[in-house]
């Protein structure tokens, strides 16, 4: 897995969004949370979601988590947070939730990479929104605060 993803360039294309109607392979995984429960990723289904792709680490990952506990707070019963660490132990994951203000949302401990893998995830940040309709949007490359207010808006949009 590489390191933390390079800030996208201004003429990036947005990525396409996939699916439509039913719950993508993508989130047929179960996981355990940083406080060793059970997660099953079609949960997520029929409702929208935004699924962030963390490691500890990452002074990306650092930087952007202020601001996604924000959104997840701004957004609290409307739209479900769930952060996605790798790239170390679970006691380093439990820090970086408990030092970046992002502990308001479920964090899963993917010590293995397989929930990164499912969604061809190699680097950090990274996100997956998941609208209601049961489209999905994976967005590998970091976002600017203004253009993950703008996706986290849209999935809210009917």
């Amino acid at each position: 897995m590489a390191g933390c993803a390079a800030e996208p360039p201004p003429s990036a294309e947005p990525p396409a969004r996939q699916g439509g109607g039913h719950t993508p392979d993508t989130l047929k995984f179960t996981a355990k949370t940083l406080d060793d429960k059970d997660f099953d990723g079609t949960s997520l289904a029929g409702k929208p979601a935004v699924i962030w792709f963390w490691t500890p680490w990452c002074p990306r990952c650092q930087g952007e988590a202020p601001h996604l506990g924000a959104l997840a707070r701004q957004y609290e019963g409307k739209i479900t947070f769930v952060g996605v660490g790798a790239q170390d132990q679970v006691p380093a994951m439990k820090n970086f939730v408990a030092d970046n203000g992002v502990s308001g949302f479920t964090h899963l401990a993917d010590v293995n990479a397989s929930v990164w893998t499912k969604f061809g995830v190699t680097q950090q940040p990274a996100y997956a929104f998941y609208y209601a309709d049961g489209s999905l949007e994976i967005v590998k490359q970091q976002l600017t605060e203004t253009a993950l207010d703008d996706r986290v808006g849209k999935l809210t949009v009917k």
